[in-house]
């Protein structure tokens, strides 16, 4: 399922769903299920964070709930990193969910930043790094 890169809401679906995925692809040996269910745990909790974070309350409360997700993300990509040096998984089949996990950390600490700088959540904006795209936390495009 392709999802729109303007839209976090969709994004952090697709993440999510990515993760599922490759849980299920894992090897079913103890080392893989073990690192998999916490990669499963951590990379599906990114996206229902988000979603609580949209509609906070205050610039407090979005913050504190951004800061959730992205110690979802920081822990989803050192397993992501586990699998790969442990030999589990070949880097070269994980490289596009690494990528996708940086993307979205560098999505979130802007998104962060700009509500401890301005303390207002209509000031929110991110950059998407490669599609040059502008989204409110909403997921709604900014003009």
């Amino acid at each position: 399922m392709p999802h729109d890169p303007t839209n976090l809401r969709d994004r952090t679906k697709t993440y999510a769903l990515r993760v599922i995925k490759l849980y299920q692809a894992l090897p079913k040996n103890g080392e893989a299920q073990v690192i998999g269910k916490q990669i499963l745990r951590s990379g599906t909790s990114v996206g229902a964070q988000y979603r609580e974070a949209c509609p906070a309350k205050s610039p407090a409360d979005f913050i504190s709930k951004m800061e959730g997700s992205l110690q979802e993300l920081d822990e989803t990509g050192y397993w992501l990193e586990l699998l790969v040096e442990s030999g589990i998984i070949p880097a070269n089949q994980l490289v596009d969910l690494q990528k996708e996990n940086n993307e979205l950390t560098a999505i979130f600490v802007a998104s962060v930043k700009t509500a401890n700088k301005t303390g207002k959540l209509d000031d929110v904006c991110i950059p998407i790094h490669h599609p040059s795209f502008l989204i409110l936390t909403s997921g709604k495009q900014c003009p």
